[in-house]
């Protein structure tokens, strides 16, 4: 049990902190970075339930006054959450470097269907071949707008009016590419609450000495594996926090959002408890 004060406004208000509450919390913060989970975090800035179940996990690993002693049950349960977290960051990754791959495609594209535009308006001698090679990558009504166009001898024609419009239209939605930049912004928020965790609670685990495993563990368990997951499985190595530093969505992020992923943040703002 850990006792600490945690302000609200002027007042300061004394709380207790048992092993059972932390081992919630820390429930509650994997699903909340579940994407698989109904409710999950939108938006780091703007959620201060969030903040506060980190607040109190890293107070109760900081504050702990017996580190020798500490719960083998929340110390686990603090590094499979950071360890969750870092997969989630590298899954991350994946979906960014995909979304970023598309963007390039889509820009691409539209890039194409203004010049095949262009060469159906000037009637050009390969206009139908343009238009062929362009047809198993796009719609049918695309297609058959780029045919009106090249067709076409009145230029004023309301069809001829209505292809153009719809190729410059999706030529536009290609290059907006708004369904993308949503995806991104919606995986940029998810992975700076993920950041969030390795800051605080990768780095608090780091102050306290790996608990021995069990009797019931080690016989569980051959003796290479046994030895193997004595010497990594509970013990937060650097390497584990570096993986999401050292992440290529950092840089992805970067390159696409301009918004830097800040590893060193000031302390976490007092806020107010919710169950």
């Amino acid at each position: 049990m850990l006792f600490f004060r945690k302000r609200h406004g002027i007042v300061n208000v004394k709380m207790i902190i048992t092993e059972e509450k932390i081992l919630s919390n820390l429930d509650k913060v994997q699903k909340l970075i579940n994407p698989s989970s109904k409710k999950q975090i939108v938006q780091l800035e703007e959620d201060a339930f969030f903040k506060d179940l980190i607040d109190s996990i890293k107070t109760y690993l900081t504050e702990y006054p017996k580190k020798k002693n500490f719960p083998a049950s929340v110390y686990k349960a603090s590094y499979g959450l950071v360890e969750y977290a870092t997969n989630q960051f590298e899954e991350n990754t994946k979906q960014i470097e995909g979304l970023i791959r598309q963007r390039e495609t889509n820009i691409a594209f539209s890039n194409e269907l203004h010049e095949i535009l262009a060469t159906c308006e000037n009637k050009d001698k390969e206009w139908k071949a343009r238009v062929k090679q362009v047809a198993a990558r796009t719609t049918e009504d695309i297609v058959q707008a780029l045919i009106i166009i090249g067709k076409g001898k009145n230029p004023e024609a309301e069809n001829y009016v209505d292809a153009v419009k719809l190729i410059q239209a999706r030529a536009a939605n290609l290059e907006a590419n708004l369904h993308i930049e949503i995806d991104m912004e919606r995986i940029e928020d998810r992975s700076k609450a993920l950041s969030y965790i390795g800051i605080e609670v990768a780095e608090a685990l780091k102050g306290i000495p790996a608990p021995a495993m069990s009797h019931e563990e080690l016989t569980a368990k051959t003796a290479a594996e046994a030895e193997y997951i004595e010497q990594t499985r509970f013990e937060v190595k650097p390497s584990l926090w570096q993986r999401l530093k050292q992440s290529k969505l950092a840089r992805a992020l970067t390159y696409v959002t301009r918004v830097k992923l800040v590893v060193d943040v000031p302390a976490l703002p007092e806020g107010t408890e919710k169950n």
